[in-house]
């Protein structure tokens, strides 16, 4: 086993501790990456807060992209040396989810004591939500990793990880979008942005943003949002509707994980209208609904785990928009930061500054913020 740097989480709600902990090298159908950039998504917040039940200590962080380091036995399609994305949708291939392409909902998903990290005395260290990316290297398996070209600069390609292929996905893979219609999205951090990016794609003819920021509004319609609704306004859905003529909209996004938000969605809903359940509030929270009003007017809730994502075909399809201009990766990165400084970071997310604030691990190439000319 090697020795490596990472922020371990010994108890929830207190700061992370920058630790050497050791490292396995890659089994069978496993993959070894050096993490050049690491983003912070509200999961990784949730979970540090102990939102969602996990063992402890561990390790966080999911949104990651690197260099491979080394190969296991049997893994094909990636070399040495390769810049690579690392997600945390780890897919067997053979369940029927898998085989019906959904492997973000994947039924033989890793067992929480199958760890390849462990503290300096040996105890095991949890590798959270499957990747444990806030360190300077990790072990996945092969399923979770997609080569990138060398255009991205890394803390743009490691939003691809999930952020990304989550709002944008949510749109085109969930709700499935089509051109002309109205499209409303709660929530417009870092997911809703890309949710709003990924509407804008699939042809949306209005794109209304609900947010409790104006700061945010104005940032949704940078991304392509048509207009904006303070989420505090009394009955916020009541403007956004006058917005779209005084009819609700055919696709509702809730992008924030928040159970007010959730029990609120229904009323921007047109007759037929599709909610998609993107935003993950705590295990904890519960939304009400009145099942007769959405039964009557034919209208239906969607869950949307990672965007329902195929990262081999989406993400190099988002990088090809990427490239053509048409999605913006560069502008969602707020802020870099050391490894050293991951507790600032996050205290930043949790106060809502940046869209995406990315830790920055080591100097590998490509590492730094590059300007946002791409590759033609």
């Amino acid at each position: 086993m090697k020795e490596i740097r990472a922020a371990v989480l010994h108890d929830f709600n207190a700061p992370l501790e920058i630790e050497t902990v050791r490292l396995r090298g890659p089994e069978a159908g496993e993959v070894e990456v050096d993490i050049a950039a690491v983003a912070i998504c509200g999961s990784d917040i949730s979970y540090l807060e102990g939102g969602f039940p996990t063992p402890l200590p561990a390790v966080f962080g999911h949104e990651a992209a690197g260099r491979v380091r080394a190969l296991g036995p049997g893994v094909r399609g990636l070399a040495v040396g390769d810049r690579v994305v690392v997600t945390l949708i780890r897919a067997c291939g053979s369940c029927p989810s898998c085989r019906n392409a959904h492997p973000a909902i994947c039924e033989a998903p890793a067992s929480p004591e199958r760890t390849p990290l462990a503290l300096p005395d040996g105890t095991p260290l949890a590798q959270g939500l499957q990747v444990g990316g806030f360190a300077e290297a990790v072990v996945v398996d092969q399923s979770q990793v997609v080569r990138i070209p060398d255009f991205v600069p890394m803390p743009s390609a490691a939003l691809l990880a999930c952020g990304v292929i989550t709002g944008v996905g949510s749109a085109v893979n969930v709700a499935r979008i089509r051109p002309g219609e109205a499209v409303a999205v709660i929530g417009a951090g870092g997911v809703g942005l890309n949710a709003i990016q990924g509407a804008r794609i699939a042809g949306a003819r209005r794109i209304v943003a609900i947010d409790t920021s104006s700061e945010k509004l104005d940032a949704a319609r940078a991304f392509g949002a048509s207009d904006g609704v303070s989420a505090r306004e009394a009955k916020p859905w009541s403007a956004a509707k006058a917005l779209n003529g005084g009819r609700g909209f055919d696709v509702v996004l809730v992008a924030v994980g928040s159970a007010p938000a959730y029990e609120a969605a229904p009323r921007y809903l047109a007759p037929g209208g599709r909610m998609v359940m993107v935003g993950l509030p705590h295990a904890s929270e519960n939304a009400r609904y009145s099942p007769l009003g959405m039964a009557y007017a034919g209208q239906s809730i969607l869950g949307s785990m990672m965007g329902d994502a195929v990262i081999g075909r989406d993400i190099p399809w988002l990088i090809e928009m990427y490239r053509q201009g048409r999605l913006q990766l560069d502008e969602l990165v707020s802020a870099t930061w050391p490894l050293d400084e991951i507790n600032a970071a996050l205290a930043a997310t949790r106060e809502g500054r940046g869209r995406r604030n990315v830790v920055v691990i080591g100097d590998a190439p490509g590492s730094g913020v590059v300007p946002a000319a791409k590759a033609r």
